[in-house]
Order: C-alpha cells, then sequence, then structure tokens
C-alpha cells in the first residue's frame, strides 16, 4: 500500500512539474510581444519539423515499468504538417515522439494526432490536439519476436512556441511540449506515458 502510494505522488509530482513549466514557458512568450499586429503572410500549406530534447516518464500496468524513474530523451520524429485556414489558425496533424529505453531496448512513443494552431501574437502561438497513441520499435533497433511489437491508444497534446527568427515564409521558433498518452499491450494491459520536450522547430508556412 505504501508503494503504491509513492507511486501515485511522484506522478502527481511529474505532472505538476510539466504543467508548472509549461506554463512558464507561455507566460514568457506572451511577454515578449504585446504588439497585436500581425506581420507575416501566412497562407496555404505549413510544415515543420523539431530538433530537441526532453524527459519520458512511463508506467506498465504490468508492472514492468513505472513512473518512479524518468528517462532523458531526445525527439525523434517531431513533425507537423497543415493548412492556414486563414492568417491566425491553422489545421494540422502532428507526429510527436521521442525514444525511450525498455529491457534493453530501445522504442519510441508518438502518435498521430490531429490538432489546431493559433498564433496569440504575431510570433507567439498555441498548439493542441487529441488523437492516436503509438507505441513502436525504434527503427533502428527492431529484432525479430523481442522487440518488434506495436501498441496503440489514445493521446493528448500541447505546446506553445515563440518564433524567434522570421524571413519571408520561414520561420524558426523554440517551443515546448507536453503529451499524455495511454497505448494499449497484450492481455488487457496498457502502457502510460508522460513526454514534456523543449526544442526549436523549423517552419515553413
Amino acid at each position: 500500500m505504501k508503494s503504491i502510494k509513492m507511486k501515485t505522488i511522484k506522478k502527481q509530482i511529474l505532472l505538476r512539474m510539466a504543467c508548472v513549466a509549461f506554463a512558464l514557458v507561455s507566460s514568457i512568450t506572451n511577454a515578449q510581444n504585446t504588439n497585436p499586429e500581425i506581420t507575416t503572410v501566412r497562407d496555404g500549406f505549413i510544415f515543420e519539423f523539431v530538433a530537441g530534447g526532453g524527459i519520458i516518464s512511463l508506467e506498465d500496468s504490468a508492472g514492468i515499468q513505472t513512473f518512479d524513474k524518468s528517462q532523458g530523451t531526445f525527439v525523434f520524429p517531431d513533425l507537423k504538417f497543415g493548412y492556414m485556414l486563414n492568417k491566425r489558425l491553422a489545421i494540422t496533424a502532428s507526429l510527436p515522439g521521442n525514444i525511450y529505453e525498455f529491457q534493453d531496448n530501445d522504442r519510441h512513443f508518438g502518435g498521430f494526432i490531429p490538432s489546431v494552431q493559433y498564433w496569440v501574437k504575431d510570433r507567439w502561438w498555441i498548439h493542441g490536439g487529441i488523437g492516436l497513441a503509438i507505441d513502436s520499435p525504434a527503427l533502428y533497433d527492431i529484432k525479430d519476436d523481442v522487440n518488434d511489437y506495436w501498441n496503440f491508444g489514445c493521446a493528448v497534446m500541447a505546446s506553445t512556441g515563440y518564433e524567434i527568427y522570421k524571413k519571408k515564409n520561414f520561420a524558426l521558433n523554440v517551443q515546448s511540449k507536453l503529451v499524455l498518452g495511454r497505448a494499449f499491450l497484450d492481455g488487457d494491459a496498457h502502457r502510460d506515458a508522460v513526454i514534456f520536450n523543449i526544442g526549436l522547430g523549423f517552419s515553413w508556412l
């Protein structure tokens, strides 16, 4: 009973820390741009890839992996495709993802998430959605009958970013992203993941 309470407390602490960090980045980017006028023309299709890193914490209902220990991770891949509906709003499809280690194998926890992106200010945007969680082997570490299984479930994502450089239809932004996901495993088991990333986004819009 005591160990269950400790796991619950650690899980709550991790979630609160991620939410506080996300809110802090949002407030900083909001404070940096007080000009409501749009100076960038955004039109048509948009594409973005992100380079960065963060932390991932997983818990397996089978007890193999727990939230007790988080892993440092790198972002791979993290892509976004979309279309501008107007100068501030875009409908997008996001593919967030992080590599993690599980039983001496590298795996990938990510998703395919239909989402929307809105520019609150000329340079500051918020982005979020809900969609499919994907737990799969890392493409470079697939082993037959060992690390070749795929699991699916549901995931929610929220992110915010600030464009630090813009030229014509290109923008470089610094961003943070929070992903909460659950993938369903064999035998009525499941794997939960909490991911928090910080990275540089390279956008064409």
